[in-house]
């Protein structure tokens, strides 16, 4: 509720004072040489009486409000926007089970910065593509940041066979994204090895990204070079060997260059926050907002108890309360 007028509450002050006066004008005083005569009893009449005032200064206080225009306001807020729409193509490949993440693996990593990055945008649709030796889009386009999250946590290494297909990772976000009518489109796409299997090219699908006005920003994740890998040894259980895993940065780099996107190198968790930082910051909408408000007045709700308190005053002080000048 709001007042359209709200300075006027400001008589509610003069009330108490108002009241004062007029009680100390109306007052008059009779002197007795002897009270026993008088009834010493209290009577309903009597309160009623001294009630009186305080009636006088609630219709007052109701007037005073109701002549500051009470309104309920109802708002309503349009966005103006297309927003960013953007697909994370993330690698299953069994080297992101590499523990040169201390104190996680590089894949438990990469989800939860997703995670973290999903959480931090507002009114943009994302979506999941994830690929090993095939690609496939584990949630379209959405804006219901809970559900991709969830997803997101589904997905696990041995969900697709074994294989590196970063073209075929990176064309399955571009065939999401193509009918796209957003102000801006993107890709974001986390790997940490070389393209080994598939039957698109990288640099194909960066150009296939490019035709279509797609940013591509890629994030090799991982230092590279012997990294502790985790294996199953059926007499010793789970133990640990030095595997060399291949980047190709080269190519990487190259994805980006085409289609306007930038190249990182994530090395541990703390980098890889900071490059999901800058892509947050490359990648604002700008959103202009209407509001709308819409008035409905109240002051009917102050007057009508006005007018019932007015009826009651005038037949106390004609009746019941009546005085004898």
């Amino acid at each position: 509720m709001e007042f359209r007028y709200p300075f006027l509450l400001l008589l509610c002050l003069l009330v108490p004072l108002l009241l004062w006066l007029s009680a100390r004008r109306s007052r008059a005083t009779l002197y007795f040489s002897d009270l026993s005569a008088l009834p010493s009893a209290w009577t309903l009449r009597q309160t009623f009486f001294k009630m009186l005032p305080l009636l006088r200064g609630l219709i007052l206080i109701l007037f005073i409000l109701a002549l500051a225009r009470p309104e309920s306001v109802t708002s309503e807020r349009e966005y103006q926007t297309k927003g960013v729409d953007i697909m994370i193509s993330l690698d299953l490949s069994g080297s992101m089970l590499a523990e040169d993440f201390k104190p996680e693996n590089r894949m438990l990593v990469a989800k939860q910065e997703a995670a973290k990055f999903i959480k931090g945008r507002e009114n943009d649709r994302i979506g999941l593509v994830v690929f090993a030796k095939k690609a496939f889009t584990q949630c379209p386009l959405t804006l219901d940041y809970d559900i991709l999250i969830k997803l997101l946590g589904d997905v696990q290494i041995g969900m697709i066979p074994d294989g590196t297909a970063i073209g075929m990772g990176l064309a399955t976000a571009v065939n999401r994204l193509r009918e796209s009518d957003a102000k801006s489109k993107v890709v974001i796409l986390i790997t940490d090895g070389e393209n080994n299997a598939g039957n698109i090219d990288p640099v194909t699908a960066a150009e296939l990204a490019k035709s279509f006005k797609i940013k591509v920003y890629t994030i090799c994740i991982g230092r590279g070079g012997l990294v502790p890998f985790p294996v199953n040894d059926p007499l010793f259980g789970k133990r640990y060997v030095q595997a060399n895993v291949a980047i190709d940065e080269f190519t990487l780099k190259r994805i980006a260059d085409i289609t306007g996107g930038l190249f990182f190198r994530a090395r541990d968790p703390q980098s890889l926050t900071e490059i999901y930082d800058k892509i947050n910051a490359l990648e604002r909408t700008e959103i202009k907002v209407k509001e709308y408000r819409s008035y409905a007045p109240l002051f009917h709700w102050f007057i009508l108890p006005v007018l019932l308190l007015l009826i009651l005053e005038t037949v106390l002080t004609r009746t019941v309360l009546m005085t004898v000048p």
